[in-house]
């Protein structure tokens, strides 16, 4: 029994010093000099993208969801196998100028656009939405963190410290999801140029 007592101290110290779990990468693209394998554009204007200084910038043209132009798309990971996020940095040129101007995130369902992380400009200030968190950094770090039933829609100014939660909500049942960058409600008479820079999907631990 004392043989016992000794070793248990020790076995709980190695049980509490087990390191947390780590997110597995299932996709990432730093838009190195191109894009990566499993990309698509919906409605692509050639001249309204570029990758330049390890980086994909796209033209903030005029248009909306059901519209827009140059979004680059790709399969989403499937939700019944776990918990993933979507992660990517944002970077304006140039201060949006028009209503609702934005950029980040936006997740399809089955071919529709259905729910949109971005960085917005309403009502001549800038916010993170949904949630409508203000957002005055040139930079954010956009995180969706979607499950089988819904999302965490999260940020972080800069890249910079933690995520803040912006807004939780439900997303349809998985069928033929899919991701996209995009930028729409931009100016037709100036050019407003959106940086998108390390872009991944991560599996993150049970």
């Amino acid at each position: 029994m004392k043989r016992v007592a000794l070793l248990l101290p020790t076995l709980l110290l190695f049980a509490v010093s087990l390191p947390a779990a780590e997110p597995e990468t299932v996709f990432e693209d730093p838009f190195d000099g191109k894009l990566a394998e499993g990309w698509t554009w919906l409605r692509e204007n050639p001249g309204a993208w570029r990758i330049a200084n390890d980086g994909l910038e796209i033209r903030v043209e005029p248009g909306r969801a059901h519209d827009v132009k140059n979004a680059l798309v790709r399969k989403a990971p499937d939700r019944r196998q776990g918990t993933f996020a979507v992660e990517v940095t944002v970077t304006n040129h140039t201060r949006p100028t028009r209503q609702y101007e934005q950029a980040g995130i936006t997740w399809y369902h089955d071919g529709k656009p259905v729910f949109k992380l971005v960085k917005e400009r309403i009502d001549g200030d800038l916010y993170i939405i949904p949630g409508k968190k203000p957002m005055k950094a040139k930079t954010v770090q956009l995180r969706l963190v979607v499950t089988e039933e819904g999302y965490s829609a999260q940020f972080r100014p800069d890249g910079k410290g933690e995520f803040q939660i912006a807004a939780e909500g439900s997303l349809p049942a998985p069928d033929n999801d899919e991701v996209s960058l995009q930028c729409y409600n931009g100016p037709d008479d100036a050019e407003h140029w959106i940086r998108f820079d390390d872009f991944r999907i991560l599996r993150l631990p049970d």
